[in-house]
């Protein structure tokens, strides 16, 4: 799997250091020589490689934790729905670089204090804004 990532970014590396090259190569030699003027390209092409490599490095590492953030999200929503003090309630969930929001209204305080208790046990959390109202009203039979 590293491997064809490895591949992936050694293939977008050279295709934007080859585009960012030719225009440098281009460009108008302002009284330097050859040799400068290949160095001069050299460095840029250098430094696009090493751009792009960090381009995708970011890239993969807000995917990961997309993914992490989902996982978490989908695993608290499974879990306040199975909880027998929760199920009857309307609690958003969303969750960003493991921080939990918990949104929506709940009948009483303690179905408020259950789900922020529920999101805090879920492995990955980091901290949980409870966000949740309390509106009084009474759960279904």
């Amino acid at each position: 799997m590293k491997l064809a990532i490895g591949w992936k970014v050694m293939a977008a590396s050279a295709a934007l250091s080859l585009g960012l090259a030719v225009p440098a190569l281009a460009q108008s030699d302002n009284g330097a020589t050859a040799g400068q003027s290949m160095n001069a390209a050299g460095e840029s092409v250098e430094n696009a490689g090493s751009d792009s490599v960090n381009a995708a490095k970011d890239a993969y590492k807000g995917t990961v934790t997309a993914i992490r953030d989902t996982k978490i999200t989908a695993k608290i929503k499974t879990a306040l729905h199975e909880d027998n003090a929760t199920e009857h309630s309307e609690i958003h969930v969303s969750t960003s670089a493991g921080i939990v929001t918990l949104k929506g209204d709940v009948a009483s305080p303690d179905v408020a204090a259950r789900a922020e208790q529920v999101a805090h046990n879920t492995e990955g959390v980091r901290e949980v804004n409870n966000k949740l109202k309390v509106s009084g009203a009474t759960m279904p039979d």
